[in-house]
């Protein structure tokens, strides 16, 4: 006879993901990252396991003289914490491989050598599924990494379905979205359940480990059936991503305030950004935080596009800064991190929080998140951007499990949905 197991929603807190290698720069010559699945360039970085799948990456070094440049990869657990396996023990074949494919910047006035890959391959291939980092480095050095991006390889066995459903908590209705994840093993050969918790659930918004949410607590367990109906997979829903359009210098668009040429290179000033917690929802087209690397001035976006200071400038309410809080600029043109190099400073002089990128000509999405000083606080948008539940969102839901001795969290469910294409 089976049990029916039903666990209580207020024993299931949101609980965010603390990820412990993060995608991160750590030379200052690199930038204008872009690592996706071929042929999607907005897309997160999954493959399948033992598949034809491949990932594209390109970047640049601003020194634009040529080094000998290699990639790795290193398997994670699902916190992102490393795994207890040897390098042989998940890689089939070579364990480092050479950057064959670069090339001069041309018809631009900043100089950097472009370098591209597509990976795995065939003499380097993952060889079990999980969370993944690609690092980067020089002469064979992969202690001392230049840049390291995440990456997923799944091993598709377990069928995921994934609903888009109101929040539960009624002050949350109008401005929360959640997501409900069923699980059913019962055509899966290999896995032997010996726990509800056995699975861990980790459900991620618009391709960020910053607002991810994990459980391992489903809300029903029935043998074999697996039900996760509660609010710990609950999302702020913001607004639709601002944007800005670089892919030419010779017209300003209207995001943008000014372009000048100066003695470091070229300077776009943007329109200032004001709170929209109080405006309207209106739906428009955007790309969910990503950006895109296109050009109109030349054929080739990646060594025929130039690089421009990009200024950003938040106007808080009565211009005065929000204290014991961080505003970030947000969105992948940040690699969605919190840090330093997203992190906005106020000027006391002009009452608004700036901030600098260095940008490679494209289309940019982005936002601004904030984030309480020295609390373990999950950071917010419902202060800068709002919250409207019909916000259109993109949604990745990742199920991980450790068989009895195993020594790794293998990926072995995955789906996606859009809100606007899921909603019950």
């Amino acid at each position: 006879m089976k049990y029916l197991f039903i666990l209580q929603v207020l024993l299931l807190p949101v609980i965010t993901i603390k990820a412990q290698t993060e995608d991160a720069i750590y030379n200052k010559d690199i930038a204008g990252i872009k690592f996706f699945p071929k042929g999607n360039a907005t897309a997160y970085p999954i493959i399948k396991l033992n598949s034809t799948d491949q990932l594209e990456l390109h970047f640049d070094d601003l020194s634009s003289t040529y080094k000998t440049l290699y990639y790795s990869f290193e398997l994670c657990n699902a916190d992102w914490t490393p795994s207890n396996l040897m390098t042989m023990d998940y890689v089939k074949g070579f364990q480092s491989n050479r950057i064959l494919n670069y090339r001069n910047s041309s018809i631009v006035q900043t100089r950097y050598m472009h370098y591209e890959v597509l990976l795995p391959e065939r003499a380097s291939m993952p060889a079990k599924s999980g969370n993944y980092i690609l690092k980067v480095f020089e002469n064979n050095n992969s202690r001392q990494p230049l840049f390291v991006r995440r990456f997923l390889v799944v091993d598709s066995k377990l069928p995921v379905k994934a609903t888009l459903m109101p929040a539960l908590s009624s002050t949350n209705y109008l401005n929360n979205q959640r997501i409900q994840v069923s699980i059913n093993t019962t055509t899966v050969p290999n896995i032997n359940v010996l726990s509800p918790t056995d699975f861990k659930l980790v459900v991620m918004q618009n391709n960020s480990w910053v607002t991810a949410k994990y459980t391992n607590r489903p809300t029903i367990y029935r043998g074999n059936y697996f039900d996760y109906n509660n609010d710990a997979l609950s999302f702020e829903a913001g607004q639709e991503w601002r944007w800005v359009d670089l892919r030419t210098y010779r017209l300003r668009g209207d995001r943008i305030q000014q372009i000048k040429d100066e003695a470091n290179g070229i300077n776009v000033y943007l329109k200032p950004d004001g709170e929209r917690t109080n405006q309207l929802y209106y739906f428009f087209q955007d790309i969910n935080g990503s950006f895109i690397l296109e050009n109109q001035d030349n054929l080739n976006p990646y060594w025929q596009s130039e690089y421009a200071h990009v200024h950003f400038t938040y106007v808080p309410p009565g211009n005065r800064a929000m204290r014991g809080t961080n505003l970030y600029v947000y969105g992948e043109l940040t690699g969605y991190g919190l840090n330093e190099n997203s992190l906005m400073d106020f000027n006391e002089t002009e009452g608004v929080y700036e901030k600098t990128l260095y940008l490679k000509q494209g289309y940019y999405n982005y936002g601004y998140m904030l984030k309480n000083e020295g609390r373990n606080e999950s950071p917010t948008l419902a202060l800068t951007e709002g919250n409207a539940a019909i916000t259109e969102n993109n949604y990745t839901v990742l199920v991980y499990y450790r068989a009895f001795g195993g020594r790794s969290d293998e990926l072995i469910g995955y789906t996606s949905l859009n809100s606007l294409q899921s909603r019950n």
